[in-house]
This record gives structure tokens, C-alpha cells and sequence, in this order.
């Protein structure tokens, strides 16, 4: 009987990982079989090369971060505000997924096809901001300013270190949602 192969799954999970740590230079064939306990010839079973599993990685994440937020933000239900901040936690404060997205958009800085894939993952993003926030605000120019700001903070956030004065960085962040919102201050 022979070994086991180490499942495909395995080594797109191990390969975001290594992105996350690290970027795409991180990602090397020898180093995920390494970090996984094995030899790399069981990687060739599924990819043909670095390129298809670094194909493989981001239609992972994509899936991830889109189809899979999308679906679970729907299955839970609520309203659309709570649907918004539902999906902006499931995305951004993991910080599995998050420093995925993050490592993604400086991977994309140098690759226009990850730049491309980006661009449609963000472009769902955004259609769910307008659609649930359209639901509240009529004025299609403040839905498209509100879902800009709700993704900005939703992004940016984790890059500011400035001092609130006096406040937490959770009372700003949640005043902010309030405002971008529509939602009576502490609701």
C-alpha cells in the first residue's frame, strides 16, 4: 500500500499561508512540502507548476473572500446594516483572511493579473455596499461615497496608528459605522 498524498487543499492552505507571511516569493515549491512534512514530488500530482498553484491559491482566496462571505452574510439574514457589518468582519478581521487580502494587494502592485483579480473581488465588494446601503440611501452618489468610506475604513484602519484622543480605537470605528450607516449614534 502507498503513502498517502498530502491533499491538494493542503498545499493551496500552506501556500496562503506562506503569501501571508511572506508574498509570492515566499511561495516555493520546496518550502511548502518542507513546512507540510513531505517530499515535493506529491505536488506535481496536482500542479504542473508554481504558477498553477499560485493560480490555484488566489481563486482560493477569491472564493474565500467573496462567494463564501457573500453566502454566509445571506444564510445569517438580518437587515441590510447588519448584513454590511456582518460582511466587513468575515473579511477583514480575521486575521487569516486579512493578511491574505493585504499580501494580495501588494502582490498586485507588480502583477496586473492579480491587479485583475483584485479589481473583480473588490468589484463584488462594492456591489454588495451599494446594494445593501441603497436600501437606506436613495442618492446613488452618497451610496457610492458611503460604500467607498465603509471600505476604506474597513481596509485602512489596519494601517493607521494615530491616537483618538481620548477615545478607543473601537469607538471611533464604531461612530464610524454609525455615520456610514445611518445609524443613531450607539445603536
Amino acid at each position: 500500500m502507498g503513502a498517502a498524498r498530502t491533499p491538494r487543499d493542503r498545499w493551496v492552505e500552506e501556500g496562503l499561508r506562506a503569501l501571508a507571511e511572506g508574498g509570492p516569493d515566499a511561495v516555493r515549491v520546496e518550502a511548502l512540502a518542507k513546512r507540510l512534512g513531505v517530499t515535493k514530488g506529491g505536488f506535481y500530482g496536482y500542479f504542473a507548476d508554481r504558477d498553477a498553484l499560485l493560480d490555484a491559491m488566489l481563486d482560493s482566496w477569491e472564493r474565500e473572500s467573496t462567494d463564501e462571505v457573500i453566502d454566509r452574510v445571506e444564510r445569517e439574514g438580518g437587515d441590510p446594516k447588519t448584513k454590511i457589518q456582518r460582511a466587513g468582519m468575515l473579511t477583514f478581521s480575521s486575521d487569516r483572511l486579512l493578511r491574505i487580502d493585504l499580501a494580495v494587494r501588494d502582490w498586485a502592485r507588480r502583477d496586473e493579473a492579480v491587479a485583475e483579480r483584485l479589481r473583480r473581488v473588490d468589484n463584488r465588494r462594492m456591489a454588495l455596499l451599494r446594494e445593501m446601503i441603497g436600501t437606506f440611501c436613495s442618492d446613488p452618489d452618497e451610496v457610492e461615497a458611503r460604500g467607498l468610506i465603509a471600505f476604506c475604513v474597513a481596509m485602512g484602519h489596519h494601517f493607521l496608528a494615530a491616537d483618538h484622543e481620548g477615545r478607543t480605537r473601537v469607538e471611533v470605528l464604531t461612530r464610524a459605522g454609525d455615520l456610514i450607516l445611518d445609524r443613531a449614534h450607539g445603536r
